[in-house]
């Protein structure tokens, strides 16, 4: 437990206890059929149709979204055998290669 950060709540996930998935079918069939024949079909709403549409029209998200971390892992690597060399000197006083 930390001192200076509040605990997040946890997220609510919903859980589907009961269903029929051949009444499914059949509903999705019934508002295909009303579909294709020009009828105005009301759909439940589908949070994945709409994952990603945000960050496409602001420019911030986008660049968050485009940057690549490439160089992020080799200097940490790079940083890390130096540090470890001057340990090495700190607690020796040699340097050996």
């Amino acid at each position: 437990m930390s001192l200076f950060k509040a605990r997040q709540p946890r997220k609510y996930r919903p859980r589907v206890i009961f269903s029929n998935p051949e009444k499914e079918k059949l509903q999705k069939l019934v508002n295909d059929v009303r579909r294709q024949q020009g009828e105005q079909v009301d759909e439940p709403y589908d949070s994945t149709k709409f994952r990603g549409t945000f960050s496409q029209y602001t420019p911030h998200a986008q660049r968050a979204s485009n940057k690549s971390h490439k160089l992020v892992w080799p200097i940490a690597l790079f940083l890390v055998i130096i540090l470890l060399f001057v340990w090495h000197y700190l607690m020796t006083g040699k340097v050996h290669w």
